[in-house]
């Protein structure tokens, strides 16, 4: 009985948990204690609510008591990995969450192997099982459901040390199978997005990226999107547009968002943005133009899609895709008869809701076929992003002069994510260094800001020799805009393209050389480069972009000639031409808002309304 009992505690701990109820959690590990202080069941309970509270030194301290008690408790192993997290000791943190992994799924696997052969037994005795079969039954069940959570909370929370330590695949793998384990279909939707978005960081052909897209589709089948009244499909009519972002605030994404509210013509088009998520002061600044404003945050996605219906909106623009805090839970309910994909994400987002997905000439050329993509593609001819800075933060004043010209040596840099880094780029920016003699290359990002983050970047260099006499590792820091002016060369990432980090890199005066590669993602650099008419950066293979970043490092002149004229050069370009750019953005929008009214009423509630 005391067993069942202690389950039964278990289990409800576990429900606490997943209704974000510590209080309720302590009550249950309290009770669990009281049943038998010599296990430690109960003191990783409460370790873990601790945990949830924001007490970490308490969660550390309780975990460690319930590790003296039972040295390989799982659970409290588990809590050490999370602790180990808040603190950033990202090595720590990833080696404990890897053997809570694998032995939770061992014991899981011994526990289906017992459950199966006990069962079997019935079968060929052809007996009825007993009151004490049953409770053997139910209790093996138990422990597997325990697991189960268990495993779900390790595989959820590695994956962020993971991503951090620049292992997309792996972080997105570990996505993928706690996808499976939750039976809360919104929140198993959420970690299958996150899983779509890591895989965008690795080669992968565009049919099979779509074809793991199309299973996004999946976790809306029971989902009824809202059918648009014929009657209002007028063609020549002012469009009434939504924009719904989480990142109307401090956010990569607002270096982009500004063109859409300030330079949109106002005769033929009125603007909505919908914010689902935080607010700071970019938000303030963004509010300061005439366009309409509701905050969604806060709301489920039935109700936010009710409130964007009932306003009406002609054709509503998705600018988060599959990143973090995506809005496509409300878009799968169809608020808008015109949906469309838009700057925040690089890959098809797999959703029926969906109909089109902004892309450009380059990107995705007329001539190819787009085989990656559940949309329909709408192309502008210059670049599908328009950079604007300033909205963000207030912009340095470009370095003028090349740090090498008064170093005597050529300084490489990349302040891109490290999860971009992969093996092939590594490759190739030892190569450069290899034929550049003294150069150096300064990698900049967030896992560089942790101790053993640092130890993780210079371990896998030094695997691949690396000079890392020639590696200078820096921290995040507020000041990286600055930090521009001791960089001469900036080496862009590959398949996964930067997007900001290329365009500020170029504001502040520096050079990118970029490899142009197959995928939509792939070719961002190559996008941006050539509307900031800087072709000459773009490499067409491999070999080619050492050879550019080579042959750059090589003369001295033409890097000085960057540094000083880059911005001015840049300003002029069409990556910063909003008007323009919004000109081309508001033709693609009467673009799909044409295909949408052309389309036969029958054959488009198929498309656009269909049940899934």
């Amino acid at each position: 009985m005391a067993m069942n009992e202690r389950l039964n505690w278990l289990m409800l701990a576990d429900k606490f948990a997943t209704d974000g109820d510590p209080r309720a959690m302590r009550a249950c590990a309290r009770e669990i204690f009281e049943l038998d202080k010599s296990k430690a069941d109960g003191v990783a309970i409460m370790a873990e609510a601790a945990l949830y509270l924001g007490k970490l030194d308490e969660a550390e301290t309780l975990t460690r008591n319930a590790l003296d008690l039972e040295p390989n408790h799982l659970r409290g192993r588990l809590i050490l990995g999370a602790v180990a997290a808040e603190k950033f000791d990202l090595k720590e943190e990833l080696k404990i969450f890897r053997g809570v992994i694998k032995e939770a799924k061992n014991t899981i696997e011994n526990l289906d192997r017992l459950l199966k052969n006990y069962q079997r037994k019935f079968v060929f005795n052809r007996r009825e099982k007993t009151a004490e079969d049953l409770k053997f039954q139910n209790e093996t069940e138990t422990k597997i459901s325990l697991m189960q959570n268990l495993l779900y909370k390790a595989l959820s929370w590695s994956s962020n040390g993971l991503y951090l330590a620049g292992e997309p695949e792996t972080a997105a793998e570990a996505l993928l199978e706690a996808s499976e384990l939750t039976d809360n279909n919104e929140r198993a939707a959420e970690l299958y997005g996150k899983h779509l978005f890591l895989r965008n960081y690795r080669d992968l052909a565009p049919a099979f990226s779509k074809d793991l897209a199309i299973k996004y589709q999946s976790f809306f089948a029971d989902l009824t999107p809202y059918n648009h009244d014929k009657n209002k499909r007028v063609l020549e009519k002012k469009l009434k547009i939504g924009y719904i972002s989480p990142d109307f605030r401090q956010h990569a994404v607002a270096n982009f968002i500004l063109p859409f509210l300030r330079d949109f013509d106002a005769e033929n088009f009125s603007v909505t943005c919908y914010q689902t998520g935080k607010t700071d002061a970019v938000t303030d600044r963004l509010k300061r133009h005439h366009v309409s404003w509701r905050d969604l945050s806060g709301r489920a996605a039935r109700t936010a899609a009710r409130l964007i219906y009932e306003d009406h909106v002609d054709i509503l623009i998705d600018l988060s895709g599959h990143s973090q805090n995506s809005c496509l839970t409300i878009m799968a309910y169809k608020p808008a008869p015109v949906q469309i994909s838009a700057i925040g994400y690089t890959a098809t987002t797999g959703l029926n809701a969906i109909d089109f997905f902004l892309s450009d000439m380059v990107c995705l050329p007329e001539k190819e076929q787009p085989a990656g993509f559940t949309e329909k593609i709408l192309r502008t001819k210059h670049c599908h992003l328009c950079y604007a800075p300033g909205t963000v933060r207030l912009m340095p004043a470009a370095g003028i002069k090349a740090p090498m010209l008064q170093n005597d040596y050529v300084t490489y840099g990349s302040f891109n994510n490290f999860a971009k880094v992969t093996e092939e780029t590594l490759y190739l920016w030892r190569a450069i260094l290899e034929q550049v003699p003294d150069s150096i290359l300064v990698i900049k990002n967030k896992i560089c800001s942790i101790p053993s983050g640092r130890e993780i970047v210079l371990e896998r260099l030094g695997k691949m020799s690396f000079p890392l006499d020639r590696i200078e590792l820096r921290p995040y820091s507020p000041d990286y805009l600055e930090q521009y002016r001791d960089i001469d060369v900036a080496l862009d990432t590959f398949p996964y393209n930067g997007g900001l980090t290329t365009c500020e890199a170029l504001y502040m005066g520096v050079p990118v050389v970029t490899f142009r590669g197959k995928s939509h993602g792939s070719r961002f650099g190559a996008s941006i480069l050539t509307n900031a008419d800087l072709n000459e950066l773009i490499a067409q293979n491999p070999m080619e972009y050492v050879k550019k970043a080579v042959q750059l490092g090589r003369r001295k002149e033409l890097i000085a000639g960057y540094h000083a004229g880059l911005r001015e050069h840049l300003l002029k370009s069409s990556l910063m031409d909003s008007c323009q750019y919004m000109k081309e953005i508001e033709s693609c929008y009467r673009e799909a808002w044409k295909i949408y009214c052309e389309t036969p009423q029958r054959k488009r509630n198929r498309r656009f309304t269909t049940k899934f």
